[in-house]
Formats: C-alpha cells, sequence, structure tokens
C-alpha cells in the first residue's frame, strides 16, 4: 500500500461565467505540471466563479466540464478534485467531484450554502458526505464554507485527508487560516485547502493563501500567488501522531440529524 501521495493545488484566477476559457486555462496548468503527482486540486466554482446566476450558464457546461476531469485524470493519471456548477433536473448545485484516473467519480454537493451572498436561495442544499479512498488513503472533501462548521468536519470515519475547495475572498481570509489550522489539529488529519485569486466581476478580491498543514496542525505548504503549490502527505506521519496521541480516542459521541 502506498506510504506517500503527491499533491499539487492549483491557486489561480478565474474567469467569470466562462467555463470553456476556465477549462482551456486549468488544461495549460495541468499540463505544465512536470512533477509526478497523485492528486490535483482546483479551486471552488473552478468554471465560472462564485457566481449566483448559474441560469447564464449552459446547462450542457456541467456534463463537459465532468468529461474534461475524466480526460485530464487519465492524461495524467492523478485524481482531479475540484467543484462546479451543476444543473440537475432543473435546480442547481454547487457540486463537488473527485475524478479517478480509470474514470470513476464521487459527488458531493455544498452542505452549507453561504447566505451572505444568497447561495441558499440559488443552489440546492447538499445532505450526504462522501469518503474517497484512493492510492492508500481516504479523503474528507468540503467546499468553502463548510470550513465554519466544525461538526460536519468532524473526523467520525477516521479519514486520512480533510480537504476544502474554496472562493474565500481577502476581508475574512485570517479566518480562513485559523480555521484551516484548527481543522488539521481537531481531526489529526492532513488537511488542505485550495483558494482561488485575483478579482471577480462583483469586486470581490480573492487572496490566495492555500494551504496544507500536517496532523498537528504545522503548515508544510502555503501561498499568495498565482502558481501551481506541491507537497506530499506521508501515512506513517498520520499513524505515528495518532498512536502517540490518541486524541480522536477521547471524541464525544453524537450524531447529525
Amino acid at each position: 500500500m502506498p506510504q506517500h501521495l503527491n499533491i499539487a493545488l492549483i491557486q489561480s484566477h478565474l474567469y467569470w461565467e466562462a467555463p470553456q476559457e476556465n477549462r482551456t486555462m486549468f488544461e495549460e496548468k495541468i499540463d505544465s505540471i512536470s512533477n509526478e503527482v497523485d492528486v490535483i486540486v482546483l479551486p471552488e466554482m473552478f468554471t465560472s466563479g462564485f457566481t449566483m446566476n448559474p441560469e447564464h450558464l449552459d446547462a450542457s457546461e456541467g456534463i463537459k466540464t465532468v468529461e474534461w476531469m475524466q480526460g485530464q485524470a487519465k492524461k495524467k493519471d492523478a485524481a482531479i478534485v475540484g467543484s462546479m456548477v451543476f444543473q440537475e433536473d432543473d435546480k442547481f448545485f454547487n457540486r463537488l467531484w473527485f475524478v479517478q484516473p480509470d474514470g470513476g467519480l464521487s459527488t458531493y454537493d455544498k452542505r452549507h450554502t453561504f447566505t451572505l451572498a444568497g447561495e441558499d436561495k440559488v443552489y440546492e442544499k447538499g445532505e450526504k458526505k462522501i469518503i474517497e479512498y484512493f492510492r492508500g488513503f481516504s479523503f474528507y472533501p468540503l467546499i468553502c464554507y463548510d470550513l465554519r462548521f466544525p461538526v460536519w468536519s468532524r473526523n467520525a470515519e477516521n479519514y486520512d485527508v480533510l480537504m476544502y475547495v474554496a472562493n474565500w475572498p481577502k476581508p475574512r481570509i485570517e479566518a480562513w487560516n485559523t480555521l484551516l489550522k484548527a481543522r488539521a489539529i481537531e481531526n489529526m488529519a492532513y488537511t488542505i485547502g485550495v483558494n482561488r485569486i485575483g478579482h471577480d466581476n462583483l469586486g470581490h478580491e480573492y487572496p490566495g493563501h492555500s494551504a496544507v498543514y500536517d496532523t498537528l496542525g504545522n503548515p508544510i505548504a502555503y501561498s499568495e500567488k498565482e502558481e501551481i503549490i506541491y507537497t506530499t502527505l506521508d501515512k506513517a506521519h498520520i499513524q505515528s501522531t495518532r498512536e502517540k496521541l490518541k486524541f480522536l480516542a477521547d471524541r464525544d459521541d453524537f450524531t447529525l440529524k
């Protein structure tokens, strides 16, 4: 079973409500990856930016992007992860896709829609977690505003990696920094956060701060500029810290309704 996993985080600007332009841009960035990687992580709504007007996007764009992700995953022999606007049965979802190199995929619909921006009025709320297994590691992928809710992030499944894709704006970036570190510490899991960078068409600025923290909350990767960020996860680090400290064994038991 693999003991190490190589991760690439693509911290990028986004073209506003322009799926084809974004796919072309991300394909160029993915093609530029010369390192051997196992997982490539893209930001939240990576084909459109954080739009509250999903009707501006053709309904076919979701399927086109999923097929594009499958092609990229096969080409790079790596899993591709990111969320997008997805239309299904006349409803809109902020849906994350975890796409494996063999074409297999899992989806997660954002549980905590961002009420401050009216996301709750536009996108359907997700109800189910997913735990994805890939190359010896278990992943729990979430989306942006989910970061503020530790109960939903809680490591009840003994997952290895907690992952957030985001469009997190500059005025609240210290909350992003602090909460990513906190989620890593309390869940004793590698915690990955991938934010976008640049400005959107509504005037919001996004400063990046994509990062990876180890199981003790130590930063092992971080960036504030447009770039691809590389890091390696170590299975032995997870096992040794959990066996030594055993904090997860003292968790309170409860269930979500």
